[in-house]
């Protein structure tokens, strides 16, 4: 059987005939992302997309160098990883190498290289820079776990320091809901992905990723705030759709914080002080909202258990690739939970979630 090459080995002829000379710092809490690239213009997108924290100074640096080509050919035995209950697409295969792991993906084209330190993407960046900001997120949210923390599926925003974590099973509109809360004068503190870690004193914090939220087109028409993402040829389309239709459509935009809220209003990092779990649906049943204790329910913990997935190193090849559920409840301990049911209403659950932080900060 032939050996598989190493990282090292497949990238060696690659940068020498993509000079590296552009290069980006940003910074995410204590960690600085070094990114350089061969492309001027994949470079200048991502400082745009990265505005909110351009910069270095973490005490903590993680490189990742883009390259831009054309979609890679490595000839390797990839297994195509299977789709997530729920998904209709195959979007990825992968394989590991003696020096980390190679994952491709299958519609654009993208390879992404990564293992003991190093961290590479190759080919079309440019046109899939969402792609390059998903893997460079992966790095941050990486250290965040491996220092201790655990995943969470969920958005988080904050008022007066103090977070709520925004959970529910798929399609439930955290994002949505996180930014109909915006429009209350709040902090935005992550779109999907949630870190949270125990502090020495026993308080939680939640960590954030450096992600705008992607939004459909009912999301944009019902929340004013995000009126600048869609231009008025889209709005016209969109408003003549039935509601129904709209929540279901696969167009998004990104939605910029700063564009829709004003600037200095999206932080990484702050106190965790509850966790809301959306559990409701689109039906005309009225919606309610009640504290709930997970240890008595845990059939909610689905909704933002989060399995690490395939961008994420194992030290150790046996490790689970997602944390138990007691290891979740000894992380929350007595953290009051708020459960969201009935029928879809989010002006009515943004009040909701207001209340419940203001009464658990009280």
């Amino acid at each position: 059987m032939t050996s598989l090459p190493t990282i090292a080995g497949i990238m060696a002829p690659i940068l020498e005939e993509s000079p590296i000379t552009h290069r980006l710092e940003v910074t995410f809490d204590e960690v600085t992302v070094i990114i350089s690239s061969n492309s001027k213009a994949l470079i200048d997108k991502l400082a745009n997309y990265y505005r909110d924290f351009i910069g270095g100074g973490g005490s903590i640096t993680i490189p990742v160098t883009a390259i831009e080509a054309g979609p890679p050919d490595f000839d390797l035995p990839y297994a195509i990883k299977q789709r997530e209950p729920g998904k209709t697409k195959l979007k990825e295969a992968f394989i590991d190498v003696p020096d980390g792991r190679v994952v491709r993906k299958l519609l654009t084209g993208l390879a992404f290289l990564f293992g003991r330190g190093d961290n590479y993407a190759v080919g079309p960046c440019i046109e899939n820079d969402n792609q390059v900001v998903n893997f460079i997120n992966n790095r941050f949210i990486e250290h965040c776990l491996k220092a201790g923390a655990l995943l969470f599926h969920a958005a988080g925003v904050a008022a007066h320091g103090s977070g709520l974590v925004i959970s529910g099973f798929s399609g439930a509109g955290k994002s949505t809901l996180a930014l109909e809360i915006m429009r209350h004068d709040t902090t935005f503190i992550s779109n999907d992905r949630i870190m949270v870690s125990k502090n020495g004193n026993g308080s939680l914090t939640m960590t954030g990723v450096a992600k705008m939220p992607r939004v459909n087109p009912g999301t944009v028409l019902n929340n004013p705030n995000l009126a600048p993402v869609m231009d008025e040829a889209d709005r016209k389309r969109f408003s003549a759709l039935p509601e129904a239709e709209l929540w279901d459509l696969e167009h998004k935009y990104d939605a910029f914080i700063d564009e829709c809220y004003g600037p200095g209003r999206f932080k990484l990092a702050c106190l965790m002080s509850g966790l809301v779990v959306l559990r409701w649906k689109r039906d005309t049943s009225p919606m309610t909202a009640n504290r709930v204790d997970l240890r008595q329910r845990r059939d909610l913990m689905a909704a933002f258990m989060k399995d690490v997935g395939l961008f994420y190193e194992f030290e150790d090849p046996s490790e689970p690739s997602i944390a138990s559920q007691n290891a979740y409840l000894d992380l929350l301990g007595d953290l009051p939970v708020l459960e969201i049911d009935g029928g879809v209403d989010f002006h009515k659950a943004a009040e909701a979630c207001l209340a419940f932080l203001k009464e658990i900060q009280s």
